[in-house]
């Protein structure tokens, strides 16, 4: 394993706010990280998303920052804030925090960061980087969840209810249900690693990274995310609507994992390519990673990142449980 980064005595942190994000005001939010800096005596940088400045571009000018100044790039913000700001440090190897101020903040929970930001700033300024997982998707980072088909979708669509109704877990439970009355295709996908190959017949491939998302939907193989060194895959089989609506009900009672429409396997690296069936030649394909759609190209190689990312936490942090 690398060394971990080298942080300045007075660390400074260069932060990515996103004022999209969902849990509380983001002027409450800046003065908090202005003032907890300022009686820490950290120097601070603050990069605010908007007005034409693209959140990637922002973190990769905050890691580059935090690289030369022996320094911290921050995500202060969703999942996909924290995603592109993730990306940016782990291929870097620089020391990465989080403020989380997302709906359910899955990786935040389970590396024992809290949620209320004096709380999470006061995790952030007394903490020390330190390694942990990441899954990547042809070299693209995610720290909670990767996938495609109608799992994606619903991630897509989730959106547009986000900005009518505003960002609470009942509003992307809707949402989901009313992805499902759409209607969805079914995919068949060619599934290789260590030298064998399945054919997967689904409307979605589910690959997580994070243990608490599993273990709330009831999910066993998060515990081999949990040990480190896998990552965990959901497959559904071919269904009906309401059959489908009656899993995204046991998954939110945490009874996911008995059902027997649902095949679940860990894995270090697969290739997924698209067979026959409905996604026949297809050449790109639409990906979620922690929540944002993007188009990537066939074959999807899903594995654990072989470089750490720096989370930046106290040593006696401890997970959430679901």
């Amino acid at each position: 394993m690398p060394a971990a980064p080298a942080l300045a005595p007075a660390a400074p942190l260069f932060v990515v706010l996103n004022r999209g994000s969902g849990r509380g005001s983001a002027d409450e939010t800046r003065k908090a990280i202005e003032a907890a800096c300022r009686a820490a005596g950290r120097p601070l940088t603050l990069r605010v998303v908007g007005q034409g400045r693209r959140v990637p571009d922002l973190a990769r000018e905050a890691v580059e920052s935090a690289l030369a100044q022996g320094g911290i790039a921050v995500a202060a913000g969703g999942d996909g804030t924290i995603n592109a700001v993730a990306h940016a440090a782990l291929r870097a190897g620089c020391a990465f925090g989080v403020l989380p101020q997302g709906t359910f903040n899955y990786f935040s929970r389970v590396h024992g960061i809290p949620a209320p930001i004096e709380e999470s700033l006061q995790s952030l300024l007394t903490g020390t980087p330190q390694p942990v997982q990441a899954g990547e998707v042809n070299d693209r980072a995610f720290l909670v969840n990767a996938s495609l088909g109608l799992y994606a979708r619903m991630l897509e669509e989730r959106e547009d209810f986000k900005a009518r109704f505003g960002r609470r877990r009942w509003v992307a439970f809707g949402a989901a249900l009313a992805t499902l009355l759409k209607g969805f295709r079914t995919w068949t996908l060619n599934v290789s690693a260590g030298g064998g190959t399945q054919v997967l017949r689904t409307p979605t491939l589910f690959v997580g990274n994070n243990a608490l998302q599993f273990e709330q939907v009831g999910v066993e193989e998060g515990q081999a995310v949990e040990e480190g060194g896998a990552l965990a895959a959901i497959a559904l089989e071919p269904l009906g609507r309401l059959a489908m609506i009656g899993l995204v009900l046991r998954a939110a009672l945490g009874r996911l994992g008995s059902a027997s429409k649902v095949r679940s396997f860990t894995f270090r690296e697969i290739e997924v390519q698209a067979a026959t069936g409905a996604s026949s030649g297809r050449r790109r394909v639409r990906v979620a990673t922690d929540g944002e759609v993007q188009w990537m190209d066939m074959p999807l190689r899903f594995r654990v990142s072989p470089r750490p990312l720096w989370l930046v936490k106290p040593l006696d942090a401890k997970a959430e449980r679901a």
